[in-house]
């Protein structure tokens, strides 16, 4: 392969490098650039000599402030750049340049499991829920008396599900942190892939009771015979109860409640559905410098698509978007929207500052390892996940999202508390990666885009989708993107699996609780 980099704007005055084994010191690209060192594929070259105190430019936009001074095709590392200034919140466009509404894109089905609420689901599983994590052991030694005796009799359910958690208990529950995790935590208990009525484990004298986990819901105790007939619910078994004699008695009752919501769900069948009933969360995780040039492009061309066909995109974690807050409010639908995007920014700046943190914690070592020098650079391609529409919405941490169109719904950035919050809203998951993850949700599939074919090839059965041919042009954003749009309707049809629902790769719960422990 000849030497190859790829620049993203005319102002850059950098470029990654495309080849997989990097480029060596007087390698020639094709455009008369030489490279005067060693670089290894995904970081960056100096295109033109940078002044020390100079700007460093990608996408674009400023990424840093150089330390010294660089020489054309010297390799840019990461403590050749100062970290800039965060945009300042109290001066952003507020919807100054707010895209009009795209053209409809009609037609797009997919066959999924119609709730009485109004809600779709992409899987079909029994979801038992606890309160606390104390009766996590409990529960999960009866699912897999469940998977094993119960399950292979009903066909028709795709799986047996435990909410299990590390809240509930031990914590300030009044605090007004505390309304995070409470509040993810019941919308997840209600999720469309459970059919609407989920049984609720209880300890029975933990703090996160029952009705304080589903205020609204008319709960029905549960004893451990006879069992009710199944109707509305949610259902409700306290590990306290005093008809529940022994460890046996328990896990007869909640196996008794399984079988008989077992044979209620597989009655269920797909039926067609408009591609609008989608609820899509977009994230990143194990990000390199190709993944704002290639997978997140390609899945924000696919957000564009599913916006156009009506259906529901969240892109999220707080500090991956920070840096790059100004590319987006000024495409806020109408200025109260920009502030409520402001608002979720301030209350993380805070967060973060109260912890003796700010937003330069967030890269890790393999992001830097794949190229990426600081946050900034990471926000900036971050960002792409969100395509060109207008942002519609803005949820608040937790928050179920209903707003059709282009959502931010606010969350850390930790894989696994971001996955745990967009459950709350979401019926599918995409996710990006550079360094590779085998991460994976057990209620919702979770497709894997890939940003580089060498990541691609090696990991051929844990990546759905490679977007590493767009570096190379031997495919462009558009190609990709409208491939990822229909492997999400073919995934949600339950026609194709991902690799992470092939293998059964899920992992825990971790519900974002900013309040105090007790």
């Amino acid at each position: 392969m000849q030497p190859l980099y790829v620049r993203v704007h005319a102002r850059d005055n950098v470029a990654i490098i495309v080849n997989p084994d990097g480029v060596r010191a007087g390698d020639l690209f094709a455009g008369g650039l030489t490279a005067a060192e060693a670089i290894p594929q995904s970081h960056k070259i100096v295109l033109r000599a940078i002044a020390e105190g100079e700007p460093i430019v990608r996408y674009g936009e400023v990424i840093g402030t150089a330390t010294r001074d660089l020489s054309t095709g010297a390799w840019v590392r990461e403590d050749m750049l100062r970290l800039p200034t965060a945009p300042a919140l109290d001066e952003l466009p507020l919807a100054t340049a707010t895209p009009a509404d795209p053209e409809p894109l009609e037609g797009h089905t997919f066959n999924g499991y119609r709730n009485a609420d109004g809600s779709v689901g992409t899987k079909n599983i029994l979801g038992i829920t606890t309160t606390v994590q104390c009766v996590a052991p409990t529960v999960d030694y009866a699912v897999r008396l469940i998977k094993t005796k119960l399950l292979p009799r009903f066909p028709n359910v795709d799986d047996v599900v435990a909410i299990t958690h590390t809240y509930g208990c031990g914590v300030a529950i009044d605090a007004p942190g505390a309304a995070v995790p409470i509040r993810t935590l019941g919308h997840i208990a209600k999720h469309p892939n459970f059919g609407g009525a989920p049984l609720v484990v209880s300890l029975g004298c933990e703090k996160l009771q029952p009705s304080r986990l589903l205020p609204h819901a008319s709960l029905q105790r549960l004893a451990s015979a006879p069992l009710p007939v199944l109707a509305d619910g949610p259902y409700v078994l306290k590990l306290q109860d005093q008809e529940l004699r022994g460890f046996e008695s328990i896990i007869n009752a909640i196996l008794g409640f399984a079988e008989k919501r077992l044979a209620e769900l597989d009655k269920r069948r797909r039926t067609s559905c408009p591609a609008s009933e989608l609820s899509v969360g977009l994230q990143c995780g194990g990000s390199d410098a190709f993944s704002g040039v290639t997978c997140n492009p390609a899945v924000g061309y696919a957000a564009d698509l599913l916006v156009r066909a009506g259906a529901t995109v969240m892109f999220s974690e707080v500090t991956e978007v920070r840096d790059a807050v100004h590319l987006l409010t000024p495409r806020a639908a109408n200025r109260e929207v920009a502030r409520d995007l402001i608002r979720e920014m301030r209350w993380y700046d805070e967060y973060l500052e109260r912890g003796s943190a700010d937003r330069s914690a967030n890269p890790t070592p393999g992001n830097k390892r794949g190229g990426l020098a600081n946050v900034v650079e990471k926000a900036l391609g971050s960002v792409a996940k969100a395509g060109t529409t207008a942002l519609k919405a803005v949820a608040t941490h937790g928050e179920r999202v209903t707003t059709k169109g282009l959502v931010f719904a606010a969350t850390p950035a930790s894989d696994f508390i971001c996955g745990t919050q967009q459950l709350a809203s979401m019926n599918m998951h995409v996710f990006t990666t550079g360094e590779g993850s085998p991460y994976g949700l057990a209620l919702v599939p979770v497709v894997k885009v890939s940003s580089r074919t060498a990541l691609a090839e090696r990991w051929f059965d844990l990546i759905d989708l490679d977007a590493g041919p767009i570096a190379t042009g031997e495919a462009t954003i558009e190609d990709v993107g409208w491939e990822l749009f229909r492997f999400m309707l073919d995934v949600a049809s339950g026609r194709k699996k991902t690799w992470a629902d092939h293998w059964g790769l899920h992992n825990a719960l971790a519900p974002f609780n900013p309040g105090p422990v007790t």
